[in-house]
């Protein structure tokens, strides 16, 4: 049986995989090195993070310093808690946007801002 929050790694792994051409790492902790957000992605030239958590739990301070890092750096960021979290609508919205709004043709040339525009 799965945790709470396996639960809520598996909706997100099952949302993400409906988007194809998509790069995603989830990073094994292990004791050495830098720690890592639960997922880590780039879709349409588009990075992000997700960070997931059983229904009513937040991130620790150290994911909360990593995923404001990220955002400094314009990476999207978001953090699921729970199998029902709007948040995870979110997710789902900003993929489809994506999808919508970024070619992924590789022969069409990358505007300004290093994006396949449509």
């Amino acid at each position: 049986m799965s945790t709470p929050e396996g639960k809520v790694k598996d909706a997100v792994r099952k949302l993400l995989s409906q988007y194809s051409g998509m790069y995603l790492y989830m990073p094994v902790p292990s004791g050495y090195g830098r720690t890592s957000i639960d997922f880590l992605g780039c879709y349409r030239g588009q990075f992000f993070a997700i960070e997931t958590k059983a229904e009513g739990k937040k991130p620790t301070l150290r994911q909360v310093a990593e995923l404001e890092n990220i955002g400094r750096a314009m990476g999207a960021t978001f953090v699921i808690a729970g199998v029902e979290d709007p948040a995870i609508e979110g997710l789902h919205a900003w993929l489809d946007n994506l999808t919508e709004t970024i070619n992924d043709n590789p022969h069409i040339p990358r505007d300004t801002v290093n994006r396949r525009t449509i």
